[in-house]
């Protein structure tokens, strides 16, 4: 069982109480004085292992901090937890496990989160853009600085974000061929919260769904195929229910963070917080090379694998952009009604794009 920050700080409180009264030793025996404390941490994603967010915490993240504290004169260590797959929070309910304290911490993707954490889906309300996921890490967190609203967005749900991750960029994953948008017309095509609004004035229809259903849906007919990335494909090994492969560079998208109990973080101890400050930080850039790194063997993976990949041309990739509604402007809008400062968070989501070159084919925010 997970003892949370309020549990933990209640049995120092006690163990402090008995010894007052010169109980302390009858009750709980002394520990050595150079025996290091014991944290237990729950950690939690909703995915599997084999999605490289979760095989990054799992094979980076947890054990730097490890060797961090071990190194650090071994005062403090981590009883770990690793509850992945679904087995404690399924995806989209890392949020509120974590909120709850029914986890520690964990991976909680924001883009299963568009009603919580609307700010923070602004990258799936600009299609598009690039597929430099570092440029976009980047520049949401650039933005989220700039725009207290954004870490509101976690504080709200009692958590501190501790690291952001980008996704490789989204292409379209068929069991039908695609020359042109044409293709789609009637075709019911799964994409993820946001991402359902890449469809719209296409004439696809877009059926809601996540990685986990994807291959059995596609097998059984539920849907014709999906938006999603390369990597994430290759893992869930989609091209064999889905071989036509078709290029679009939709846009690599912010999908999520570590984060971490707000409750919990407060009583950990400083060493151990600066520990984890500083595996995140490795964790980021760590996942971001590897993905990027993943890219082409996926590709090439599938293709291996028997499926056919093109890419769609950049007349017809912007005539895509073209036929969509302004999603942006009317996210924003909707938003802007509410208080929420999507204009701004738009604004300078694109302007910081802009400014590292990127050539947009549909300017969002200037229509």
């Amino acid at each position: 069982m997970t003892i949370t920050a309020p549990a933990r700080g209640l049995r120092r409180g006690l163990t402090a109480a008995l010894a007052v009264m010169g109980l302390g030793a009858l009750v709980l025996p002394v520990a050595p004085a150079t025996a290091a404390e014991t944290i237990p941490i729950t950690v939690t994603a909703g995915h599997p292992p084999a999605f490289l967010w979760v095989k990054t915490l799992s094979e980076t993240f947890i054990p730097g901090v490890n060797k961090r504290l071990k190194d650090g004169g071994d005062q403090y260590r981590i009883e770990w937890t690793e509850a992945y797959g679904g087995t404690v929070a399924k995806i989209g309910s890392e949020l509120e496990a974590i909120e709850e304290g029914i986890s520690d911490m964990g991976f909680v993707g924001t883009l299963f989160e568009a009603a919580k954490m609307p700010l923070h889906n602004v990258t799936y309300m600009v299609p598009f853009t690039t597929d430099n996921l570092f440029l976009v890490t980047q520049t949401v967190t650039a933005v989220s600085k700039r725009v207290p609203e954004m870490d509101q967005e976690w504080s709200r749900y009692g958590q501190i974000p501790l690291a952001g991750a980008s996704l490789d960029s989204y292409h379209l994953f068929t069991n039908f061929p695609v020359k042109s948008i044409d293709d789609l017309k009637g075709r019911k095509i799964a994409a993820p919260g946001p991402a359902a609004n890449w469809l719209k004035g296409t004439g696809a229809v877009a059926v809601a769904g996540n990685l986990q259903t994807y291959y059995n849906d596609i097998k059984t007919g539920v849907y014709e195929g999906t938006l999603t990335f390369a990597t994430a494909a290759a893992a869930a090994k989609l091209h064999e229910v889905a071989p036509y492969i078709t290029k679009v560079n939709i846009g690599a998208q912010f999908a999520g963070a570590i984060s971490i109990n707000a409750d919990v973080w407060a009583d950990l101890p400083q060493p151990v917080k600066d520990a984890m400050t500083a595996e995140a930080a490795i964790y980021a850039d760590t996942f971001a090379k590897a993905q990027v790194a993943r890219v082409n063997a996926s590709f090439k993976t599938m293709q291996d694998g028997g499926a056919t990949i093109t890419e769609l041309s950049p007349a017809e990739r912007k005539r895509w952009a073209d036929a969509l509604p302004n999603v942006s402007k009317e996210w924003a809008a909707e938003l802007e009604a509410k208080g929420v400062p999507a204009k701004a968070v738009v604004q300078g989501y694109l302007d910081g794009l802009r400014a590292a070159g990127v050539q947009l084919p549909r300017n969002w925010d200037r229509e």
